[in-house]
């Protein structure tokens, strides 16, 4: 459940970059302007963040990013519904052309940046150095505090958009009730202009079948006469001269073997004769000239014809138009039954204050756990005596989020009132209550691999050993990787990688190497002293990783 592996190729800087990460705690150091962050932001490209083409190297087509995680098994799932294969690693991949252009696959198969983000909520939960900012806006706090106290907010959101959905419909047939009353006037008279006709879903075809067959009735029954007498007349008609033909080869037949065959021909004709001629028969007893029953034809297709002239349709078009009236009337009566209108709106709204006084309830229970939690953080950040609070206030009108606002307050020290946490002074005081919030949070999430990009910044002294020691203790349970100008929180790592910018024919580029043993003093010297290496830097390095060793032991 952590990341393994980071590949990049002509990403801002980097030409090309193979690294596997371990689990533990990681730091990512090097001197400023180095571009510790390449490897964050690269990450976050991968899973899903906006595709730019001032990602692309200077010079070079596309750049390409791969990362590969162990798969958490809650994973699987939603790896199947989405149609991606699953297997022992997971492989996201992502590549970004010189006009902006971007493609992402997932184990090989094309995904779209959503569908990266999606999985990226399950791998990766990201604080940033500018994590304090978020602090401030409210569906960020209310969004920390609902996952901090479990609290799903799906059905409060579906039944706010419910209740917003019968409360507009119960405004618009109030306004519009007069509109209403003429349109169901005028469907009401066109409905029952139709229904006097009340045509069938079939009729027209079946009648224009009768009409014809019955205006035309003397002219089949002239035909019909003609063609039976032909076929079996008293004088020259079909029938007797098949039977003649037929008896003719018979009787020879025993002298030349192929008239048996035509014999045959001739007897089969014969009977299909014989059949028609009786079909012909049956038909002329039953029909008969019914100028009554065309006269009702008549007048039917008449009124057929005078209705769809009327309402501008063909004729077989009514039946269908006589249905859509009937439910646009039924949709007219049921905007204009203002009672039902009210009578949902109100059960609307009794299901979006029944859900959301449980969620206000949930709230209400989580915020002094979390409250106590970051105070408790933040007395190892140097923030001795400061109170951390979350205010939960009654909105002024109930919102989709509930009826609450929710506010994060702080006192710096003992003794200081509560406020809210943008109009704290100290940038330093910011970055360490987010610090603290983040550890706070962090232990509750279900993203294996945490990263903190310089979220230590404007912290110091016996602080940044704490936040070293905080997020070696994160490290025991996840994979936790942090980018750090401070020497007290890279002394703390299980794996130390330094970042450098390096000059050479084609340009600058940016490395990133491991470093252990002596490397690893030197890096923390640098930290601890700048460039020139003194044996005091190189002895307090190599003393602070020793005793970060000798505790996390």
């Amino acid at each position: 459940m952590s990341l393994k592996r980071i590949a990049l190729r002509d990403f801002v800087i980097v030409r090309e970059l193979e690294l596997d990460l371990a689990g533990g705690f990681t730091v990512l150091t090097g001197e400023t302007g180095a571009g510790k962050s390449i490897l964050v932001d690269a990450l976050q490209l991968a899973l899903g963040a906006r595709a730019d083409a001032a990602v692309v190297r200077e010079g070079a087509q596309r750049a390409e990013i791969s990362v590969e995680f162990d798969p958490p098994p809650e994973l699987a799932p939603w790896l199947e519904e989405a149609g991606f294969e699953a297997a022992d690693a997971l492989l996201l991949r992502r590549t970004v052309d010189a006009q902006g252009k971007s493609r992402a696959w997932i184990n090989g198969s094309v995904a779209t940046a959503a569908q990266l983000r999606e999985a990226g909520e399950r791998l990766v939960d990201i604080h940033g150095q500018h994590a304090w900012q978020s602090l401030t806006r409210p569906a960020d706090v209310r969004g920390l505090l609902d996952a901090y106290g479990r609290i799903d907010t799906t059905a409060l959101a579906r039944a706010w958009q419910a209740w917003r959905v019968a409360q507009q419909a119960l405004d618009e047939a109030r306004a519009a009730q007069d509109t209403l009353q003429r349109e169901r006037e005028r469907l009401a008279w066109q409905i029952g202009e139709l229904d006097k006709l009340a045509p069938g879903a079939d009729e027209w075809d079946s009648l224009n079948v009768q009409h014809g067959r019955l205006a035309n009735a003397q002219t089949l029954i002239d035909a019909a006469q003609a063609a039976q007498a032909a076929l079996d007349g008293e004088e020259g008609s079909v029938r007797s001269g098949l039977a003649a033909a037929l008896e003719q080869l018979q009787a020879q037949a025993h002298l030349e073997p192929q008239f048996q065959a035509v014999a045959e021909v001739l007897a089969s004709a014969l009977a299909q004769a014989e059949d028609a001629a009786h079909s012909l028969q049956t038909w002329l007893r039953r029909t008969d000239v019914d100028p009554e029953r065309l006269a009702e034809l008549d007048a039917r297709v008449a009124a057929w014809l005078s209705l769809a002239r009327r309402f501008r349709r063909t004729p077989p078009e009514l039946p269908a138009l006589l249905a859509g009236w009937k439910d646009e009337l039924a949709r007219l009566d049921a905007a204009a039954d203002l009672g039902s209108l009210e009578a949902a709106a109100q059960r609307a709204e009794a299901a979006y204050q029944s859900e959301a006084r449980r969620i206000s309830q949930a709230r209400a229970k989580a915020a002094p756990l979390l409250a106590k939690a970051v105070t408790q953080a933040m007395q190892g950040l140097g923030m001795q005596g400061g109170r951390f609070e979350v205010a939960l206030d009654k909105a002024a009108q109930p919102a989709a989020h509930g009826l609450e606002d929710i506010a994060f307050l702080v006192a710096g020290h003992a003794g200081s009132t509560p406020r809210p946490v943008g109009k704290v002074a100290s940038g330093g005081e910011l970055s360490r209550i987010a610090l603290a919030i983040a550890v706070t949070t962090s232990q509750l999430g279900a993203a294996g691999t945490l990263i903190f990009d310089e979220v230590d910044s404007g912290v110091g002294g016996a602080v940044a050993e704490t936040v070293g020691r905080l997020m070696k203790q994160l490290g025991r349970d996840r994979q936790v990787l942090a980018v750090t100008h401070l020497p007290q929180v890279a002394a703390c790592a299980d794996w130390h990688l330094v970042v450098a910018k390096q000059g050479d024919g084609q340009g600058v580029a940016s490395t990133v190497t491991p470093v252990s043993g002596e490397q690893r003093v030197a890096e923390v010297a640098r930290m601890l002293g700048g460039e020139r290496l003194s044996g005091t830097t190189l002895a307090h390095a190599k003393e602070m990783l020793d005793g970060a060793t000798a505790e996390g032991g």
